[in-house]
């Protein structure tokens, strides 16, 4: 069963052609990585799929909605219910502790629960670590209550951009571990990279050139430990 269906998908911004008529099925528990060189469409296409652009052509079908239907306000309760962001950049709140930032997650999905925020933290390695503000994580730290926050809401596809980005080696593999463990939970993840260390880890690795899908590879690593 496909999440997510790409449809003849095209972006122009004036003159440029950013995406150029892309068909792109994602099978339910998936993990595909979108790679390529800077200007090739990847970040063009992870904002059309995590519903913060509309394409200008084709259509989107995520989880069996249509999204160029969707006004501003439809997409965005998309992108809260059914979508898990992680950013390069961690995009936390600095006053807020790391629990904080998991629950204000939930705030905004559903009914704040401190025990699970805890619980979600727990599971990425950071439960002692929850009362303490991002400016006293380390980066590694951070990127992981981001983990944390992306799956409080149990979304059904999790949009990584440049996660491990930021990161030391270190750090990078505690990240792709985490990925792994939820790949074979049955998540359905796509990782937006730059990285081939990173994008051997899908199941599935499609290459931007120009806008175009260019080439379609297997991931080096499949189902290996990260």
């Amino acid at each position: 069963m496909n999440i997510l269906e790409l449809r003849g998908v095209s972006m122009t911004y004036g003159a440029v052609k950013a995406l150029q008529n892309i068909d792109l099925a994602v099978k339910q528990g998936e993990w595909l990585a979108i790679m390529g060189p800077s200007g090739s469409g990847k970040t063009t296409m992870m904002n059309i799929v995590g519903c913060m652009d509309k394409a200008s052509d084709g259509s989107v079908v995520l989880d069996g909605e249509e999204l160029s239907r969707l006004s501003p306000k439809g997409l965005t309760a998309i992108r809260r219910d059914k979508i898990g962001l992680i950013f390069q950049q961690f995009h936390l709140v600095p006053y807020l502790t790391a629990l904080e930032n998991v629950v204000l997650a939930q705030y905004y999905h559903s009914m704040p629960d401190e025990a699970e925020a805890l619980a979600a933290l727990g599971n990425v390695g950071l439960g002692e670590r929850a009362r303490h503000l991002p400016s006293q994580l380390s980066g590694g730290e951070q990127q992981r209550v981001c983990i944390a926050r992306a799956l409080i809401n149990c979304p059904q596809l999790i949009l990584a951009d440049e996660p491990t980005g930021n990161l030391d080696e270190a750090n990078e593999k505690l990240v792709l571990k985490i990925l792994h463990r939820l790949h074979e939970s049955g998540s359905t993840i796509i990782v937006v990279t730059h990285s081939p260390e990173v994008g051997e880890h899908a199941e599935r690795v499609i290459i931007l050139e120009h806008g175009k899908i260019a080439r379609t590879t297997t991931g080096a690593k499949l189902h290996k430990s990260a």
